[in-house]
């Protein structure tokens, strides 16, 4: 009988795993994947989410993967380009956009450490359940070996978007909206990117960033409505989309692309009940939004602690479990509405609104809200306190007084 059961052991998995055992608690962590390997991810990570690699004893091992930290944010309206550092988070000033070859199995190998049992290479083909609360899993550990089956006081899906636990516990979902975009990204060498560099253009978004081994990744967001087309010939709406940024489009042409294009429409925004009778969810199999603001990781780094810390409390007895993992959705909800909003507008792929524009012409020439304005985006800074009412009067009057003055 373990404590935890973990299925899904990357970016949400192998954290709860780990942050569970390093309280002492006996958990086995399962995937079907073997370690290191890929997943179409976007991997970049913001501040808050490096302040947790740096908290949990990681991110020396991230920096030293060759993946160069990122400083800066270069965010290109069309009609001018905002720049500046990000608002630190927790004192950590620097982004990271690891492979996800580096980063799983970094996160994967620092669970095995803290006493997780993990079994590569595992699916999961059903739930144990007495009736009334999952007590286990069934699964096999590779094709043609015989099924086996586990038990644990609570079984954790960290298995993403088509989550197998979600769905045979019939997590129900909420606050649903439809997908917005689709987005293909490939990767290239010769190309010289420092910061995360982002341009808005209608109906397009282009980023790109650094990562490991001086490969810079490229991602282009074009509307839902285009994915047939853009799947048709994806090389040539790729690049059609990055020559509306002139500055990008320069030098990839100097470079070379060295990986295929990978890319997906399935991007749908929806919260689930992450919580039941002996289960939780953790990561997209609880929380799934567009991942043009780049929030996937961070966010599952936040919501690992969040539900680690209360299966411990539940665990150890000091509080029901039932109780902790109800306070874990309300914790979780409160920290990621405000974004998940942001995400579904930004994924609009629409211009911003009036008051908006304004906003961001003002912060042209405020280094010091430029930064804060970027750590709202990333969760470093309350979006409930940058957006007051009484910051924004004093951002953009700041600009009217000197343009009278």
């Amino acid at each position: 009988m373990y404590d935890a059961i973990v299925v899904g052991a990357r970016c949400a998995g192998s954290p709860t795993a780990m942050l569970l055992a390093r309280q002492g608690h006996r958990v086995l962590l399962v995937d079907r994947a073997v370690f290191p390997s890929d997943t179409l991810s976007i991997h970049y990570i913001h501040q808050p989410g490096v302040a947790r690699l740096q908290r949990w004893g990681l991110l020396g091992q991230v920096a030293a993967s060759n993946c160069p930290p990122i400083r800066r944010l270069d965010f290109d309206t069309g009609s001018f380009v905002l720049s500046g550092p990000p608002a630190p988070a927790d004192g950590v000033a620097d982004g990271y956009a690891p492979r996800r070859t580096v980063l799983d199995k970094t996160l994967v190998d620092a669970a095995a450490a803290a006493g997780v049992e993990v079994r590569e290479r595992f699916t999961v083909e059903a739930l144990l359940t007495d009736g009334t609360r999952v007590t286990g899993i069934r699964g096999r550990e590779r094709s043609g070996a015989r099924s086996v089956g586990e038990k644990a006081r609570v079984v954790i899906g960290a298995d993403g978007l088509h989550s197998l636990v979600a769905r045979s516990v019939g997590a129900h979902k909420y606050n649903e909206r439809s997908a917005f975009t689709c987005a293909y990204y490939a990767y290239w060498k010769g190309v010289t990117v420092e910061s995360a560099e982002l341009y808005a253009r209608p109906d397009r978004m282009i980023i790109a960033a650094p990562t490991n081994d001086g490969r810079v990744v490229v991602i282009v967001y074009w509307p839902i409505r285009a994915f047939q087309d853009v799947r048709a010939d994806i090389e040539r709406h790729f690049l059609d989309a990055v020559a509306l940024a002139p500055p990008l489009a320069e030098r990839l042409a100097k470079g070379e692309r060295v990986e295929r294009f990978r890319g997906t429409a399935d991007l749908p925004n929806f919260f689930r009940k992450p919580c039941g009778p002996g289960w939780a969810l953790v990561g997209d199999a609880g929380y799934h939004k567009d991942p043009i603001t780049a929030l996937g990781i961070s966010d599952a780094f936040r919501d690992a602690e969040l539900l680690a810390e209360a299966v411990h409390e539940g665990l150890a007895g000091s509080r029901p479990m039932e109780e902790t993992l109800a306070e874990y959705q309300r914790r979780r909800d409160q920290a990621a509405i405000p974004l998940y909003e942001l995400t579904c507008q930004n994924a609009a792929l629409q211009p911003p609104p009036p008051d908006m524009q304004a906003l961001l012409a003002a912060l042209r020439s405020n280094p010091q809200q430029t930064s804060r304005f970027f750590g709202a985006m990333t969760g470093a800074v309350p979006m409930a306190d940058f957006f007051a009412p009484e910051n924004l009067k004093r951002v953009v009057g700041e600009v009217a007084a000197r343009a009278t003055s």
